[in-house]
């Protein structure tokens, strides 16, 4: 039975009821005036964005990950390399001031970051002006570094799987940070090196063939494994005079694994991670790769972002993965929300008949037999922040600018012009305050 009838038609009526949802977020006094348009290209707003004061954050698993190690610095070397055009080119119509990229491979000298601001997006793609980012950061990742065990117990060392992140080389799948605002790098903190075990009711893998729980590692296993598939960062931006905490990750996927869940318990800890960060009281135990223990303050104000992995209604992940930080008291949910997510979903079919969440948040273009298209993006401002529209650019197919995104073609590198997934965005004013950053 088809479900799509459970979404309206039209653009207009889609809008309200993203109002509607940004409403039960922020309340509806904050939204009562605001008029939704379309504010980007394939990307409906919340709110007006014309105000000095707001600043655009942003996240983007742009694909910019390669199959062999220093492929990605080969492709950026040059200014001809289509898919890092196309992406560049997003970035540009869009324009952020605080952008993650996932799945954008580390190099330790940081040669990648530079060669994709110089080669591309500090050139002018098809009429969109080049934007310059004076502030970038990134850091090592879990993915391709070898554990020295058969995690996946699948009886071969040293595969992608056994990986302390899965990857196929050190580095592969990172992220990286650009930012038109300083980065306080030296009040940075990242949490690669924390251990999965030491999260308190950890949803540790159980095998299922054994009636010992939580067994699938070994006590050897889990005094290696980490919580982290990539790396969990605290970046703190200092924006006119104040800082925001930029709280960024990507969560494994929820998915590849067995009766086990390794990678679906593994994806709600690492959300989880973020969620405890965020209460104080109940982030004593974590600590830092500096040696550094606790958590955000309150006060503070914060922006969550990251190809989480994870949808509120459908997909495979835990049930509650997702909600962790969409019901968090802290945060803030924008709602998000496009035009082309929807007519995707109508055109595709498969799966996407079944979902229950609405099409019109969905952020990435997946397997249409299974998951199909999900809300797995997230750019959600702590409550401190005033919300000032936010968008998913997701061009519907008579749009100009559709050619970006595109549908799934094989014959592609990465089977879409850009990427899978859409660059989410979230606008906010930054307010002031006497809370300075703080020493946990």
């Amino acid at each position: 039975m088809r479900l799509l009838h459970r979404r309206t038609d039209g653009l207009a009526r889609r809008v309200r009821r993203a109002v509607g949802s940004g409403a039960r977020a922020v309340g509806a006094a904050a939204l009562a005036a605001a008029i939704s348009v379309t504010a980007l290209p394939g990307a409906v707003s919340a709110g007006g964005t014309d105000l000095p004061a707001d600043v655009r954050f942003a996240t983007f698993n742009a694909s910019l990950n390669r199959s062999v190690e220093g492929q990605l610095i080969a492709d950026l070397s040059t200014a001809d390399n289509a898919q890092a055009s196309t992406v560049a080119e997003i970035v540009q119509r869009v324009r952020p001031a605080v952008l993650l990229v996932n799945e954008f491979d580390y190099d330790a000298d940081g040669v990648s970051l530079g060669l994709f601001q110089d080669n591309y997006l500090s050139v002018a793609h098809n009429g969109a002006e080049p934007i310059s980012y004076p502030y970038r950061y990134s850091a090592p990742s879990n993915t391709g570094i070898p554990s020295g065990f058969d995690l996946d117990n699948d009886g071969v060392l040293g595969e992608a799987d056994d990986a302390l992140g899965f990857g196929f080389f050190p580095g592969q799948y990172g992220m990286a940070v650009y930012s038109m605002h300083p980065i306080d790098t030296a009040a940075v903190r990242t949490f690669q090196n924390f251990l999965w075990k030491d999260m308190p009711n950890a949803l540790l893998p159980d095998d299922p063939t054994t009636p010992e729980p939580a067994d699938w590692f070994s006590a050897e296993e889990l005094d290696v494994v980490r919580l982290s598939s990539k790396s969990h960062w605290d970046i703190p931006v200092e924006i006119e005079g104040e800082t925001v905490h930029f709280l960024v990750s990507h969560p494994t996927p929820p998915v590849f694994d067995g009766d086990e869940d390794r990678n679906g318990r593994r994806n709600h800890d690492e959300i989880k991670f973020w969620r405890q960060y965020l209460k104080p009281k109940r982030a004593g135990y974590i600590y830092d790769d500096a040696g550094v223990l606790g958590g955000l303050p309150h006060g503070v104000q914060a922006v969550v972002a990251g190809d989480q992995n994870a949808d509120p209604l459908d997909g495979d992940s835990v049930e509650d993965a997702a909600d962790q930080l969409l019901q968090h008291r802290r945060l803030n949910d924008p709602s998000p929300a496009s035009v082309g997510g929807p007519e995707a979903a109508e055109i595709q079919g498969g799966a996407n008949e079944t979902h229950v969440g609405d099409p019109l948040y969905d952020t990435a273009d997946f397997d249409d037999v299974a998951p199909g298209n999900l809300r797995v993006d997230y750019v959600l401002p702590s409550r401190g922040l005033l919300l000032r529209g936010s968008g998913v650019f997701w061009p519907a197919t008579n749009d100009p600018l559709y050619y970006l995104t595109g549908a799934y073609d094989p014959t592609l590198p990465g089977a879409f012009p850009s990427s899978d997934h859409r660059l989410v965005w979230t606008d906010v004013q930054v307010r002031n305050t006497t809370v300075s950053s703080p020493a946990p």
